[in-house]
């Protein structure tokens, strides 16, 4: 068993290439520890992406170690991704050390503050080792980019520090799987070569007999084993650590498109919408006809002023006008709720250079910038349903009528709202978000909102969704898991027999 009492306490998963398939197979080793009772704990020293979560311990991680703790059946915690980047623009990005926003750094800024965040990597791993038996550790992008190698904290950096075995996952969905494995072979010093103990080749599709002579060349060329040869699996739920994984996604008739923002954070707001069978969510970017939808959404962005320029500039505003005029709906979370003001301050140049941008104005409502970030899981309840809404306040009545949501807030600002917007939720007791005097807009600063089953199926119901179709994300995603963990289950095998 893959444990304390065994050979890899603590064991790395790199890949040949960014998506790979790293997150994917961290999270079916925890979950198939987690089956045969082993206490595991997923963790990835740095991450670079704009789909985050928050903790338990009132912090911000990458997207994908969140649902590899939910793999080995624990809550995030920080020291699962003590080091998490999310970009701003093409040079810099947020620098968040231990959950907590430390400083904006460009590129080079931030190489030389690498060896300041490995203090805090290390830190996070010992507490890690001092709480589990086992450790599985995600690498970043590709240990073979030899510019990062100095200093580098997310390959072989980190296991040469301390001390563990490596295997390489590449993707022959992708085409080239042998070049791929010798090629990053090539680019390791022979330390870092000697710590691989084997390789497993992701999205395999085909006939497997056909493979076998190119594993066989393999693993005579290297001396190292094909650990697994791992399939294709279609109709996976599980959330993206970064990039949008397709532009269109379902055939369904309530049509719903999303802006394809350059700087578009927590996409994964939208995998419920993407699961449900009856919707066509369509992201639409850069000089991209805009099509008729029953529901736009502007979705969370790491740059919202600079995001709200791309959308003048596409046409956007125009565009959502007209569709408001058809009796469409319009929902904006995050830094799209805030795009939907009057006006978007940023004095203390929270996202570059301070100054006002004119917002969308339709919502009555206006936000400052502000260097406090919050992180909050939050609970409540949908503002919204079959009952009139009373501007202030809510019968005892309604409430116990509306249908419960839950997510959480990631966010740099406040927003004020005038009188005459209505509450989008009622959260911890509390009014949130906006809604418009007629009641086509809908502005919030929830992510997750359409996790819940009840609450998605409230919001679409009150963006003119007529169907009865309904969703439970979680399900589908604890389905994925077993999934992948059943696919995986020849992996640890023959980990646990290596010599």
């Amino acid at each position: 068993m893959l444990n304390t009492t065994k050979k890899y306490p603590v064991l790395m998963v790199q890949g040949t290439t960014s998506d790979a398939g790293k997150s994917t197979v961290v999270a079916a080793l925890c979950r198939l520890l987690k089956r045969q009772g082993v206490r595991v704990v997923p963790m990835k020293p740095q991450n670079m992406a704009l789909n985050s979560a928050v903790t338990v311990d009132g912090g911000e991680i990458g997207r994908a170690q969140a649902l590899q703790a939910q793999a080995a059946g624990l809550l995030p915690h920080t020291d699962m991704n003590p080091v998490l980047l999310k970009p701003s623009s093409d040079i810099g990005a947020q620098v968040i050390i231990h959950g907590k926003v430390r400083s904006d750094m460009n590129a080079r800024d931030y190489h030389n503050y690498k060896t300041t965040a490995m203090q805090a990597v290390l830190e996070s791993y010992t507490r890690l080792q001092q709480q589990y038996d086992s450790i599985i550790v995600e690498g970043a992008g590709s240990p073979a980019e030899i510019n990062l190698r100095d200093r580098d904290i997310a390959n072989m950096g980190f296991a040469e520090a301390v001390d563990c075995p490596v295997i390489l996952v590449a993707d022959i969905d992708r085409g080239g799987v042998f070049a791929h494995f010798i090629g990053t072979l090539a680019c390791l010093s022979e330390t870092e070569q000697q710590r691989i103990i084997g390789f497993v080749i992701n999205r395999f599709r085909g006939d497997i007999s056909l493979l076998e002579p190119g594993l066989r060349w393999l693993e005579q060329k290297t001396g190292k084993p094909v650990l697994a040869v791992l399939p294709y699996l279609h109709g996976l739920h599980l959330d993206a650590e970064d990039a949008i994984q397709s532009s269109q996604t379902g055939t369904g008739q309530f049509r719903i498109i999303v802006p394809a923002l350059p700087h578009i954070s927590n996409h994964t707001d939208f995998d419920a919408l993407r699961a449900h069978s009856d919707v066509n969510l369509q992201f639409i970017g850069p000089g991209q006809p805009i099509p008729p939808a029953d529901l736009i959404i502007l979705p969370g962005s790491k740059n919202t002023r600079a995001d709200l320029d791309w959308v003048m500039q596409q046409g956007w505003p125009a565009a959502i006008n007209n569709h408001l005029r058809y009796g469409g709906k319009l929902i904006g979370i995050c830094g799209g709720y805030q795009m939907l003001g009057h006006v978007i301050s940023d004095p203390h140049g929270v996202e570059g250079v301070p100054g006002d941008s004119e917002g969308l104005g339709l919502l009555d409502i206006g936000t400052e910038l502000t260097r406090e970030k919050r992180l909050e899981q939050v609970s409540g309840f949908c503002a919204f349903g079959d009952d009139s809404d009373a501007v202030g306040g809510m019968t005892e009545k309604a409430t116990m009528k509306r249908a419960a949501v839950t997510g959480y807030e990631i966010h740099m600002g406040t927003t004020w709202a005038s009188n005459d917007t209505r509450p989008a939720f009622v959260i911890n007791g509390q009014d949130e978000g906006s809604r418009s005097p007629d009641d086509r807009i809908l502005g919030s600063y929830l992510h997750g909102m359409f996790d819940a089953p009840d609450a998605c199926a409230a919001l679409l119901a009150w963006s003119g969704y007529q169907g009865q179709q309904r969703v439970d994300l979680n399900a589908l995603r604890e389905q994925s898991l077993d999934r992948v963990a059943d696919a995986c289950g020849p992996l640890l095998a023959a980990l646990q027999k290596l010599p």
